[in-house]
Parts: C-alpha cells; structure tokens; sequence
C-alpha cells in the first residue's frame, strides 16, 4: 500500500535555513549551495484514498495545503519499520477525531538544495553532509522515489546466540565488540560463569538488555571504592561519605539509597485521580479525589555523557530518567515538577570575549562546545518535561575553565544534573516481596542500540572510546511512551490499597 503524502509548512525560519546553508557549504567543498527549500510532509497509512470528509480534517490537523507535488530532492523521516512518538501521539489524535479508515499518520521533512548553478542536489552528492540533517539513529534519508513501501510492516529478525558453550569466553568478547555493547571485563567474566552454569548459549536479546541496564547504573560500581585524599585513606567510601548525612539526620526520611528516589515524610491530603467507577462497571472511569496520607518523592541525577556528546537527547533524556525513577518508587510513584542545571566551560561567545576567558585546553572535536551545550540542552530538558506533562521550575548554570599548579580544571565534559519532586501514598512507599510465581511485565517503545556504553562511557576518559560507541550512547527521548508508562502506573495507584504492582523498577534505556 503506497502512502498517501500531504506538503506542509517551510520546516525551518529563514535564520536556521541560512545557519544550515552555512555548516552544509563548510562540509561540502565541491558544491556551493545557494537554496535551501525544506518543507514538512505527513505520511499516512490508510485503507485507500480519503473521502472528502477525512481528506479536510486531516488537511486542517496537520495544517497541510495540499497532496505532496514537490520534484527531486530526498526526504528525512523517522527510518522505516519504527514508530516516532510524534506518530504515536497524532495517530491517536486522528482516532479521537473520528477520521475512518487511517492507520497511521508519520512526520518528515523535504529538503530540496539548490546550487548556484541551479542544480538541485541529491543524497549522492551531499554524502557525509547529510548527518547535519538527521539523527541516524532514529532518523534516515531517503530519495523521493524510495518512500513507496514507507509503511512496510517487518517480521522482526530472530534471535541470534552466540557459542560460547562451544567457543568459550572468546566468543562473548567477540559479540561484545562486534555488537557494539561496551560491557567491561568483569561484566563479560560474570555472564560466561552464569551461562556456563546453566549450560547454554546467551541470545542477543539477553546481552542488550544486560547491556542497557547496566548503562543506567555505572557511577554505582565505584562509588564503594577505597577513597584517597592527599595520601590519606578516607574510613568511608565514597557512597558512604553521601550517605553519612543522611545516618547524622535521619528525621522525616522515609527512603534513603535503597530505592529510584528518596522519600520524605508528607502530609495528609487529597490525590486528584482517575480511578474506576464503582456504578458505571467495568471500563467506565470518573475524577475523584481520594483522601490520603502523601509523602514526598526527591530525586537528583546526572546525564554528562550524552549531553557532551548530543546536547539536546542527552538532557532531555536526563529529565526523562529522572522521571521515570520518580515513576518507579515503592510501588508506584506520581512526578510533579523538575528542575536541570548545567555546569559548562567557558562559553567563549563569538564577537563577545570576556576578560576571564583564556585559551588552555583544546576541547574534544566529538564533543558539544559550552555554548553548544548551553543552547541545546536546557531547551532538550524543558521539552521533555512539557512533552511528559512535568514542568521544569527552576534550574542553575555556572561555567568553570581554569589552570591550577599546572594542572587544567574545568567542565569539558559538562555536568547535566536533571531533578524532581513528587508524591506518593503512604501504602505505596515500600515494595514488596517478589514470590517466584509473580509475572513480570517490560513496558515501553523501541529500544534500538540506544544507550549501550553508556555505563562504560560514563566512568572513562572523555574521547577515549571509539566514536561509534558514544554515539550510541546517547539515549533519545520518548516522551509519548514515557507518558503512557505513567497512565499504568497512574491507573495501578488509582487502585489503592489493590493496587496490583508488588515492585516497579526504571531499567533506563
């Protein structure tokens, strides 16, 4: 079934066309672009041709003028056989529109470049250049003429194993470089003794999963080391050291270093919930308020790596993180509003030098600028907080490049904190026991390669890893997934003293 495409609106301000002309002439030394002409374009998957009525709705939702008529050029879209939260979420808008016979709706951008010549370029012609366009994890380019079967449906691939029953340990080292999961040593050494003793083969789908939730937690691996300063042996670790404050002054905490967020004795209060209704039966809700006893949800977390490396999906995924450990506490947890801060290098703003501002170390080229950095990742952050229905309040930026007896201090690698503030109901602050009977249910969308390395990215040298490898290490948001995670959690809260969930836990990417 070929897609039907509707032209929108120029995609861009004429300011970001002429900064994009910019960078793609820097790029490209053989051609001079003159125009850029970007355009939105809607794909849908429909039954056959829209009747008039869905044809002027869908006209008027997406605020298209017309069927797509637009030669040469190529198309950016999210890569075909995955679903962008973008279409998640205007699928389900044309759904309550009561627009019939629509499967799908998918956005992308039509780029049409010109040269002074007048010669329109093609995918060939700009080669590399085209990663300024996209995210080529989650994004593709594809000619005009190549968007016939953008809707094919994909059998999904089957497992693949490796044999380290036959091979031994080496093969697992082999998968681990060749797939691109950045697992250490000891991680490695930990599931050979593990599948050894259960006498089988790991499948692939085991290795990313153990990948990615051990992307989440690499800080927690080295905050128990030995703590040395000046020579000194420290009496407490690291960990230990943050959690002193805490056994000095343990009033009104509830949780502390044992759960996804702290908790903090509340107050009585009404929870404003959509909850069943106990006279409609089954699948009928209302509003209610439910008195109860509400303690407080804090949470504070960092996301340096993948905001030095992409600013905008590293921050905004450190808030999406953030919430969903909000979201993962106890037994269910409700976020309220965040905050983000930012700890940079100089900026070194152009045409604007400023007297503290001096040259000392060269930054890493794979790697944001400060003002990157500063332009991109609070607007990241903020968009995935009002995406997800949680507001950013407040945040705090400070810049620090300096030289000290000889030695360079300062945030080339960037700190990207993302915070948060909650509730929960007392009956859900603690979880509960696992019986070996108990389901366990994974929610969430499309993970691809996304996050890998990011435990291993996290603990080393910035640069010091193969660039393929931080690039996969940044997680892209989900908002729209995130946010349909939490009308489950939502729902199982709403239940109360019956609420269903025994233990919820975020496994990050």
């Amino acid at each position: 079934m070929h897609p039907i495409i509707l032209q929108g609106l120029p995609a861009f301000s004429d300011f970001r066309l002429t900064a994009l002309r910019n960078a793609l002439n820097e790029a490209i030394d053989a051609h001079d672009i003159a125009l850029i002409d970007a355009a939105e374009c809607y794909f849908i998957e429909s039954e056959g041709s829209l009747n008039d009525q869905a044809a002027q709705r869908a006209f008027a939702l997406l605020s298209a003028g017309r069927h797509f008529n637009r030669g040469g050029g190529f198309f950016v879209t999210p890569r075909k056989g995955t679903i962008s939260p973008w279409s998640s979420k205007a699928t389900d808008i044309f759904r309550n529109c009561a627009i019939e016979g629509i499967f799908r709706v998918e956005r992308g951008i039509h780029f049409r470049m010109t040269t002074n010549d007048g010669v329109v370029l093609g995918i060939e012609e700009l080669g590399l250049a085209l990663l300024a366009l996209h995210d080529r994890m989650t994004e593709a380019v594809y000619a005009t003429d190549d968007v016939e079967d953008f809707f094919k449906h994909l059998q999904p691939a089957p497992l693949r194993s490796v044999p380290l029953m036959a091979e031994g340990p080496e093969a697992l080292r082999k998968a681990n470089l060749d797939w691109g999961l950045a697992m250490s040593t000891d991680e490695i050494d930990y599931l050979v003794a593990a599948y050894q003793r259960m006498e089988r083969d790991p499948t692939d789908a085991e290795l990313v999963m153990f990948s990615q939730v051990n992307s989440e937690h690499c800080r927690h691996k080295i905050f128990n080391a030995d703590w040395i300063v000046d020579g000194v042996q420290s009496d407490m670790s690291l960990f230990k050291m943050i959690r002193n404050t805490h056994a000095l002054n343990p009033d009104g905490v509830l949780v502390a270093y044992s759960d996804n967020s702290g908790v903090l004795e509340g107050f009585p209060a009404d929870w404003w919930e959509v909850a069943p209704s106990p006279l409609h039966g089954n699948g009928i809700f209302r509003y209610q308020k439910t008195p109860s006893q509400l303690d407080i949800l804090c949470k504070v977390e960092t996301h340096n790596h993948p905001t030095a490396i992409s600013p905008f999906p590293g921050a905004a995924t450190g808030v999406g993180g953030e919430i969903r450990d909000e979201g993962a506490t106890g037994i269910g947890g409700r976020p309220k509003a965040g905050l983000a801060a930012f700890m940079v290098s100089n900026l070194e703003v152009p045409g604007y030098p400023l007297p503290w501002e001096k040259f000392i170390a060269e930054h890493p080229s794979r790697m944001a600028s400060p003002m990157d950095i500063m332009i991109e990742g609070p607007i990241g952050g903020a968009a995935f907080g009002n995406e997800f229905g949680r507001p950013q309040l407040c945040g705090m930026f400070r810049t620090l490049d300096l030289e000290h007896n000889g030695t360079y201090r300062g945030y080339h690698k960037p700190i990207m904190a993302a915070g948060g503030l909650g509730n929960l109901k007392r009956e859900h602050v603690a979880k509960k026991d696992i019986p070996p009977s108990a389901l366990i249910l994974q929610l969430g969308g499309p993970a691809m390669k996304i996050g890998l390395g990011g435990g291993a990215a996290s603990s080393i040298g910035a640069g010091s890893q193969s660039e393929a490898l931080d690039f996969d290490s940044v997680q892209r948001g989900n908002p729209e997934m995130e946010r349909r995670c939490q009308q489950v959690i939502d729902g199982c809260i709403a239940l109360g003293a019956d609420n269903p969930m025994l233990s919820i836990h975020d496994i990050g990417a």
